[in-house]
Protein backbone atom coordinates (compact mmCIF):
# COMPACT_ATOMS: atom_id res chain seq x y z
CA UNK A 1 0.00 0.00 0.00
CA UNK A 2 1.33 3.44 -0.87
CA UNK A 3 1.17 5.91 2.07
CA UNK A 4 0.21 9.48 1.44
CA UNK A 5 -2.68 11.89 1.09
CA UNK A 6 -5.16 9.69 -0.76
CA UNK A 7 -4.73 6.56 1.33
CA UNK A 8 -4.52 8.52 4.59
CA UNK A 9 -7.75 10.33 3.74
CA UNK A 10 -9.58 7.08 2.95
CA UNK A 11 -8.23 5.37 6.09
CA UNK A 12 -9.14 8.32 8.34
CA UNK A 13 -12.70 8.60 7.10
CA UNK A 14 -13.20 4.85 7.29
CA UNK A 15 -11.90 4.86 10.87
CA UNK A 16 -14.22 7.68 11.99
CA UNK A 17 -17.17 5.87 10.41
CA UNK A 18 -16.34 2.61 12.18
CA UNK A 19 -15.95 4.40 15.52
CA UNK A 20 -19.20 6.34 15.08
CA UNK A 21 -17.42 9.70 15.16
CA UNK A 22 -18.63 12.84 13.32
CA UNK A 23 -17.90 13.06 9.60
CA UNK A 24 -14.61 14.80 8.81
CA UNK A 25 -15.00 17.78 6.47
CA UNK A 26 -12.72 18.32 3.49
CA UNK A 27 -10.96 21.26 5.15
CA UNK A 28 -10.30 19.31 8.34
CA UNK A 29 -9.13 16.34 6.29
CA UNK A 30 -6.62 18.56 4.47
CA UNK A 31 -5.24 19.80 7.78
CA UNK A 32 -4.86 16.31 9.22
CA UNK A 33 -3.42 14.37 6.28
CA UNK A 34 -1.22 17.12 4.82
CA UNK A 35 -0.39 19.97 7.20
CA UNK A 36 -0.15 17.95 10.42
CA UNK A 37 1.18 14.82 8.69
CA UNK A 38 4.28 16.67 7.46
CA UNK A 39 5.35 17.13 11.10
CA UNK A 40 5.42 13.37 11.72
CA UNK A 41 8.71 11.50 11.10
CA UNK A 42 7.01 8.77 9.06
CA UNK A 43 5.39 11.40 6.78
CA UNK A 44 8.28 13.86 6.55
CA UNK A 45 8.74 12.91 2.89
CA UNK A 46 5.49 14.74 2.09
CA UNK A 47 7.48 17.98 2.22
CA UNK A 48 9.70 16.76 -0.63
CA UNK A 49 6.90 16.90 -3.20
CA UNK A 50 4.79 19.77 -4.48
CA UNK A 51 1.92 20.76 -2.18
CA UNK A 52 -0.38 20.98 -5.23
CA UNK A 53 0.13 17.27 -5.94
CA UNK A 54 -0.93 16.43 -2.38
CA UNK A 55 -3.98 18.68 -2.61
CA UNK A 56 -5.03 17.10 -5.91
CA UNK A 57 -4.69 13.59 -4.45
CA UNK A 58 -6.85 14.69 -1.52
CA UNK A 59 -9.38 16.22 -3.92
CA UNK A 60 -9.60 12.87 -5.76
CA UNK A 61 -10.33 11.09 -2.47
CA UNK A 62 -13.04 13.59 -1.52
CA UNK A 63 -14.61 13.30 -4.99
CA UNK A 64 -14.62 9.50 -4.66
CA UNK A 65 -16.50 9.77 -1.35
CA UNK A 66 -19.01 12.25 -2.80
CA UNK A 67 -19.72 9.96 -5.74
CA UNK A 68 -20.18 7.01 -3.39
CA UNK A 69 -22.60 8.95 -1.17
CA UNK A 70 -24.50 10.16 -4.25
CA UNK A 71 -24.92 6.54 -5.37
CA UNK A 72 -26.26 5.59 -1.94
CA UNK A 73 -28.74 8.48 -2.10
CA UNK A 74 -29.73 7.62 -5.66
CA UNK A 75 -28.88 11.06 -7.03
CA UNK A 76 -25.99 9.99 -9.26
CA UNK A 77 -26.59 8.75 -12.79
CA UNK A 78 -24.64 5.87 -14.26
CA UNK A 79 -23.34 2.63 -12.74
CA UNK A 80 -23.27 2.24 -8.98
CA UNK A 81 -19.96 2.91 -7.28
CA UNK A 82 -18.54 1.32 -4.17
CA UNK A 83 -16.59 3.04 -1.39
CA UNK A 84 -13.11 4.37 -2.26
CA UNK A 85 -10.34 1.79 -2.23
CA UNK A 86 -6.69 2.22 -1.29
CA UNK A 87 -4.17 2.91 -4.00
CA UNK A 88 -1.12 0.70 -4.38
CA UNK A 89 2.38 0.87 -5.83
CA UNK A 90 1.39 -2.13 -7.92
CA UNK A 91 -1.49 -0.34 -9.65
CA UNK A 92 -1.14 -0.48 -13.43
CA UNK A 93 -1.57 3.29 -13.71
CA UNK A 94 0.24 5.86 -11.58
CA UNK A 95 -0.52 9.57 -11.99
CA UNK A 96 0.12 12.96 -10.41
CA UNK A 97 -1.58 16.22 -11.37
CA UNK A 98 -0.19 19.77 -11.38
CA UNK A 99 -2.61 22.68 -11.67
CA UNK A 100 -1.78 26.23 -12.71
CA UNK A 101 -1.11 27.12 -9.06
CA UNK A 102 1.85 24.76 -9.12
CA UNK A 103 3.48 27.04 -11.71
CA UNK A 104 4.62 24.37 -14.12
CA UNK A 105 6.32 25.85 -17.18
CA UNK A 106 6.80 24.84 -20.82
CA UNK A 107 10.22 26.21 -21.69
CA UNK A 108 11.22 27.88 -24.94
CA UNK A 109 13.09 24.75 -26.06
CA UNK A 110 10.01 22.53 -25.52
CA UNK A 111 10.81 21.03 -22.15
CA UNK A 112 8.37 20.65 -19.26
CA UNK A 113 9.51 22.16 -15.97
CA UNK A 114 7.71 20.65 -12.98
CA UNK A 115 7.97 21.96 -9.40
CA UNK A 116 10.44 20.05 -7.19
CA UNK A 117 11.21 17.75 -10.14
CA UNK A 118 12.96 19.97 -12.66
CA UNK A 119 12.98 20.03 -16.45
CA UNK A 120 11.73 16.95 -18.28
CA UNK A 121 12.38 16.23 -21.95
CA UNK A 122 9.11 15.84 -23.84
CA UNK A 123 8.41 14.32 -27.24
CA UNK A 124 5.40 16.38 -28.34
CA UNK A 125 2.64 14.70 -30.30
CA UNK A 126 1.12 18.07 -31.30
CA UNK A 127 1.24 21.76 -30.47
CA UNK A 128 -1.00 22.96 -27.65
CA UNK A 129 -3.90 25.10 -28.98
CA UNK A 130 -3.99 27.28 -25.86
CA UNK A 131 -2.41 27.83 -22.45
CA UNK A 132 -2.85 24.64 -20.37
CA UNK A 133 -4.70 24.85 -17.07
CA UNK A 134 -3.24 21.61 -15.68
CA UNK A 135 -0.93 18.75 -16.57
CA UNK A 136 -1.18 15.13 -15.45
CA UNK A 137 1.95 12.99 -15.55
CA UNK A 138 0.99 9.34 -16.09
CA UNK A 139 3.04 6.17 -15.81
CA UNK A 140 1.43 3.15 -17.46
CA UNK A 141 1.99 -0.55 -16.78
CA UNK A 142 4.73 -0.74 -19.42
CA UNK A 143 6.78 1.91 -17.64
CA UNK A 144 6.07 4.67 -20.16
CA UNK A 145 5.47 8.26 -19.03
CA UNK A 146 2.91 10.61 -20.58
CA UNK A 147 2.05 14.26 -19.98
CA UNK A 148 -1.64 14.99 -20.49
CA UNK A 149 -2.63 18.69 -20.66
CA UNK A 150 -6.04 20.27 -20.10
CA UNK A 151 -6.57 23.08 -22.63
CA UNK A 152 -9.44 25.08 -24.09
CA UNK A 153 -10.00 23.86 -27.67
CA UNK A 154 -12.08 26.09 -29.91
CA UNK A 155 -14.73 24.41 -32.03
CA UNK A 156 -13.77 24.50 -35.70
CA UNK A 157 -16.73 23.74 -38.01
CA UNK A 158 -15.90 21.72 -41.09
CA UNK A 159 -17.33 22.62 -44.51
CA UNK A 160 -20.92 21.44 -44.82
CA UNK A 161 -21.62 18.33 -46.85
CA UNK A 162 -24.79 16.51 -47.88
CA UNK A 163 -23.47 13.03 -47.14
CA UNK A 164 -24.66 11.13 -44.09
CA UNK A 165 -24.26 7.57 -42.91
CA UNK A 166 -25.52 5.04 -40.46
CA UNK A 167 -23.02 2.77 -38.75
CA UNK A 168 -23.71 -0.85 -37.87
CA UNK A 169 -20.79 -2.19 -35.86
CA UNK A 170 -20.11 -5.90 -35.65
CA UNK A 171 -17.48 -8.59 -35.24
CA UNK A 172 -17.13 -9.98 -38.75
CA UNK A 173 -16.95 -6.44 -40.14
CA UNK A 174 -16.01 -3.68 -37.73
CA UNK A 175 -18.44 -1.23 -39.36
CA UNK A 176 -20.94 -1.23 -42.21
CA UNK A 177 -21.54 2.22 -43.70
CA UNK A 178 -24.00 3.74 -46.16
CA UNK A 179 -23.91 2.29 -49.66
CA UNK A 180 -22.97 -1.13 -48.30
CA UNK A 181 -19.34 -0.16 -47.58
CA UNK A 182 -17.78 -2.59 -45.12
CA UNK A 183 -14.76 -1.91 -42.91
CA UNK A 184 -12.94 -5.10 -42.00
CA UNK A 185 -12.20 -5.71 -38.34
CA UNK A 186 -8.42 -5.45 -37.68
CA UNK A 187 -8.58 -7.91 -34.73
CA UNK A 188 -5.43 -6.57 -33.10
CA UNK A 189 -5.73 -8.79 -30.04
CA UNK A 190 -6.30 -11.97 -32.05
CA UNK A 191 -3.23 -11.27 -34.20
CA UNK A 192 -1.07 -10.69 -31.13
CA UNK A 193 -2.24 -13.77 -29.21
CA UNK A 194 0.83 -15.83 -30.11
CA UNK A 195 3.27 -13.25 -28.74
CA UNK A 196 1.08 -12.65 -25.68
CA UNK A 197 0.89 -16.37 -24.95
CA UNK A 198 4.68 -16.67 -25.17
CA UNK A 199 5.18 -13.66 -22.87
CA UNK A 200 2.67 -14.93 -20.30
CA UNK A 201 4.29 -18.37 -20.31
CA UNK A 202 7.69 -16.80 -19.62
CA UNK A 203 6.16 -14.73 -16.80
CA UNK A 204 4.58 -17.75 -15.11
CA UNK A 205 7.99 -19.46 -14.86
CA UNK A 206 9.66 -16.62 -12.95
CA UNK A 207 9.97 -16.61 -9.18
CA UNK A 208 7.62 -14.19 -7.45
CA UNK A 209 9.34 -11.09 -6.15
CA UNK A 210 12.44 -11.56 -8.31
CA UNK A 211 13.93 -9.01 -10.68
CA UNK A 212 13.43 -11.38 -13.62
CA UNK A 213 9.72 -11.58 -12.86
CA UNK A 214 9.50 -7.79 -12.88
CA UNK A 215 11.20 -7.73 -16.30
CA UNK A 216 8.85 -10.40 -17.62
CA UNK A 217 5.84 -8.48 -16.28
CA UNK A 218 6.94 -5.34 -18.11
CA UNK A 219 7.38 -7.37 -21.29
CA UNK A 220 3.78 -8.62 -21.02
CA UNK A 221 2.59 -5.07 -20.38
CA UNK A 222 4.46 -3.78 -23.44
CA UNK A 223 2.75 -6.39 -25.62
CA UNK A 224 -0.65 -5.32 -24.32
CA UNK A 225 -0.01 -1.60 -24.81
CA UNK A 226 1.06 -2.27 -28.41
CA UNK A 227 -2.34 -3.83 -29.03
CA UNK A 228 -4.16 -0.99 -27.26
CA UNK A 229 -2.19 1.69 -29.12
CA UNK A 230 -2.84 0.09 -32.51
CA UNK A 231 -6.57 -0.21 -31.76
CA UNK A 232 -6.77 3.42 -30.58
CA UNK A 233 -4.96 4.65 -33.70
CA UNK A 234 -7.36 2.70 -35.91
CA UNK A 235 -10.35 4.21 -34.10
CA UNK A 236 -8.94 7.72 -34.40
CA UNK A 237 -8.26 7.44 -38.12
CA UNK A 238 -11.64 5.91 -38.95
CA UNK A 239 -13.66 8.29 -36.75
CA UNK A 240 -11.88 11.35 -38.16
CA UNK A 241 -12.48 10.18 -41.71
CA UNK A 242 -16.19 9.60 -41.07
CA UNK A 243 -16.61 12.99 -39.41
CA UNK A 244 -14.93 14.76 -42.31
CA UNK A 245 -16.96 12.94 -44.98
CA UNK A 246 -20.44 13.04 -43.41
CA UNK A 247 -22.67 15.82 -42.12
CA UNK A 248 -24.70 13.42 -39.97
CA UNK A 249 -23.74 10.12 -38.36
CA UNK A 250 -26.19 7.68 -36.81
CA UNK A 251 -24.97 4.79 -34.68
CA UNK A 252 -26.65 2.13 -32.58
CA UNK A 253 -26.25 2.27 -28.80
CA UNK A 254 -25.02 -1.23 -27.97
CA UNK A 255 -25.03 -2.85 -24.53
CA UNK A 256 -21.30 -3.52 -24.59
CA UNK A 257 -21.13 -4.57 -20.92
CA UNK A 258 -23.77 -7.20 -21.50
CA UNK A 259 -22.06 -8.54 -24.61
CA UNK A 260 -18.75 -8.65 -22.73
CA UNK A 261 -20.24 -11.26 -20.38
CA UNK A 262 -20.98 -13.72 -23.18
CA UNK A 263 -18.79 -16.21 -25.02
CA UNK A 264 -17.96 -13.39 -27.47
CA UNK A 265 -16.26 -11.36 -24.71
CA UNK A 266 -12.75 -11.48 -26.19
CA UNK A 267 -13.92 -10.42 -29.64
CA UNK A 268 -16.10 -7.65 -28.18
CA UNK A 269 -13.19 -6.23 -26.18
CA UNK A 270 -10.93 -6.58 -29.20
CA UNK A 271 -13.32 -4.46 -31.31
CA UNK A 272 -13.51 -1.62 -28.78
CA UNK A 273 -16.89 -0.28 -29.92
CA UNK A 274 -17.41 1.99 -26.92
CA UNK A 275 -14.11 3.80 -27.49
CA UNK A 276 -14.90 4.27 -31.18
CA UNK A 277 -18.41 5.64 -30.55
CA UNK A 278 -17.04 7.98 -27.88
CA UNK A 279 -14.56 9.39 -30.38
CA UNK A 280 -17.32 9.95 -32.92
CA UNK A 281 -19.42 11.76 -30.34
CA UNK A 282 -16.83 14.27 -29.17
CA UNK A 283 -15.45 14.88 -32.66
CA UNK A 284 -18.95 15.55 -34.00
CA UNK A 285 -19.42 18.17 -31.29
CA UNK A 286 -16.00 19.67 -31.98
CA UNK A 287 -16.56 19.97 -35.74
CA UNK A 288 -20.31 20.80 -35.69
CA UNK A 289 -21.57 17.53 -37.11
CA UNK A 290 -24.86 15.81 -36.26
CA UNK A 291 -24.45 12.72 -34.11
CA UNK A 292 -27.39 10.57 -33.00
CA UNK A 293 -27.43 7.37 -30.94
CA UNK A 294 -30.23 4.97 -31.79
CA UNK A 295 -31.77 3.15 -28.83
CA UNK A 296 -30.38 -0.30 -28.16
CA UNK A 297 -33.86 -1.86 -28.32
CA UNK A 298 -34.51 -0.64 -31.85
CA UNK A 299 -34.83 -3.82 -34.04
CA UNK A 300 -32.39 -2.69 -36.72
CA UNK A 301 -31.41 -6.23 -37.72
CA UNK A 302 -34.85 -7.88 -37.73
CA UNK A 303 -36.67 -4.94 -39.38
CA UNK A 304 -37.20 -5.17 -43.14
CA UNK A 305 -36.01 -1.89 -44.67
CA UNK A 306 -38.37 -2.42 -47.64
CA UNK A 307 -41.77 -3.15 -46.07
CA UNK A 308 -41.21 -2.51 -42.35
CA UNK A 309 -42.05 -6.05 -41.21
CA UNK A 310 -40.15 -7.45 -38.22
CA UNK A 311 -38.76 -10.98 -38.32
CA UNK A 312 -39.42 -13.20 -35.33
CA UNK A 313 -35.82 -14.33 -34.73
CA UNK A 314 -32.42 -13.51 -36.16
CA UNK A 315 -29.53 -15.60 -34.75
CA UNK A 316 -25.97 -14.51 -35.41
CA UNK A 317 -25.42 -17.39 -37.83
CA UNK A 318 -27.94 -15.87 -40.26
CA UNK A 319 -26.05 -13.43 -42.51
CA UNK A 320 -28.73 -13.13 -45.20
CA UNK A 321 -32.48 -13.46 -44.88
CA UNK A 322 -35.55 -13.07 -47.08
CA UNK A 323 -38.57 -11.12 -45.90
CA UNK A 324 -42.16 -12.18 -46.56
CA UNK A 325 -42.37 -9.34 -49.10
CA UNK A 326 -39.77 -11.14 -51.23
CA UNK A 327 -36.77 -8.88 -50.62
CA UNK A 328 -33.48 -10.58 -49.68
CA UNK A 329 -31.36 -8.63 -47.20
CA UNK A 330 -27.73 -8.69 -46.19
CA UNK A 331 -27.96 -8.69 -42.39
CA UNK A 332 -25.49 -5.84 -41.77
CA UNK A 333 -26.43 -3.69 -44.76
CA UNK A 334 -30.11 -3.88 -43.81
CA UNK A 335 -29.27 -2.86 -40.24
CA UNK A 336 -27.33 0.19 -41.46
CA UNK A 337 -30.26 1.29 -43.65
CA UNK A 338 -32.65 1.03 -40.71
CA UNK A 339 -30.28 2.86 -38.36
CA UNK A 340 -29.91 5.70 -40.86
CA UNK A 341 -33.68 5.95 -41.37
CA UNK A 342 -34.34 5.97 -37.61
CA UNK A 343 -31.65 8.61 -37.09
CA UNK A 344 -33.24 10.83 -39.71
CA UNK A 345 -36.62 10.42 -38.03
CA UNK A 346 -35.21 11.45 -34.65
CA UNK A 347 -33.48 14.50 -36.12
CA UNK A 348 -36.62 15.50 -38.06
CA UNK A 349 -38.75 15.18 -34.93
CA UNK A 350 -36.31 17.36 -33.02
CA UNK A 351 -36.57 15.26 -29.87
CA UNK A 352 -34.99 12.36 -28.08
CA UNK A 353 -35.92 8.75 -28.83
CA UNK A 354 -39.09 7.27 -27.38
CA UNK A 355 -38.95 5.85 -23.82
CA UNK A 356 -38.10 2.29 -24.81
CA UNK A 357 -35.06 3.68 -26.64
CA UNK A 358 -33.69 5.66 -23.73
CA UNK A 359 -35.64 8.93 -23.90
CA UNK A 360 -37.65 10.69 -21.19
CA UNK A 361 -41.21 9.63 -20.51
CA UNK A 362 -44.08 12.06 -20.81
CA UNK A 363 -45.76 12.86 -17.53
CA UNK A 364 -49.07 11.02 -17.29
CA UNK A 365 -52.31 12.95 -17.01
CA UNK A 366 -54.67 12.46 -14.04
CA UNK A 367 -57.05 10.54 -16.28
CA UNK A 368 -54.28 8.09 -17.23
CA UNK A 369 -53.15 7.55 -13.65
CA UNK A 370 -56.71 7.24 -12.34
CA UNK A 371 -56.11 10.00 -9.81
CA UNK A 372 -58.55 12.90 -9.81
CA UNK A 373 -57.43 16.34 -8.68
CA UNK A 374 -58.43 17.43 -5.13
CA UNK A 375 -61.69 19.38 -4.85
CA UNK A 376 -61.34 23.12 -5.20
CA UNK A 377 -61.55 25.10 -1.98
CA UNK A 378 -64.37 27.51 -1.30
CA UNK A 379 -63.99 30.77 -3.16
CA UNK A 380 -61.88 29.30 -5.95
CA UNK A 381 -63.20 29.21 -9.48
CA UNK A 382 -63.99 25.68 -10.51
CA UNK A 383 -62.53 24.36 -13.76
CA UNK A 384 -62.10 21.23 -15.81
CA UNK A 385 -59.12 19.28 -17.03
CA UNK A 386 -58.98 18.66 -20.76
CA UNK A 387 -57.46 15.66 -22.54
CA UNK A 388 -53.95 17.12 -22.48
CA UNK A 389 -53.97 17.58 -18.71
CA UNK A 390 -54.03 21.39 -18.82
CA UNK A 391 -56.43 23.37 -16.64
CA UNK A 392 -59.26 25.35 -18.19
CA UNK A 393 -61.38 27.76 -16.27
CA UNK A 394 -65.10 27.22 -16.43
CA UNK A 395 -67.06 29.74 -18.38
Amino acid sequence: MRPGGFNDAVALRNHTHEQGLPFITDAELSRLVITEAKKRPDRAWLGEVSAVVLQQALADACAAFRNFFACLAGTRKGPKLGPPRFRSRKDARQAIRFTRNARFVITAVGRLRLPKIGEVTVRWSRCLPSEPSSVTVIKDAAGRYFASFVVDAAQTPLPATEAETGIDVGLKHFAVLSGGRKIDSPRFLRRAEKNLKRAHKALSGKEKGSANRAKARRKVARQHVKVADARREFHHQLSTKLIRENQAIYVEDLAVKGLARTKLAKSVHDAGWAQFVGMLEYKAKLYHRTFVKIGRYFPSTKLCSACGAIAEAMPLTVREWTCACGVTHDRDVNAEINIRAEGRRIVAAGRKPVPEMGGKRRRKTPAETGKTPPPASRGERRGTVDETGSHRSAA
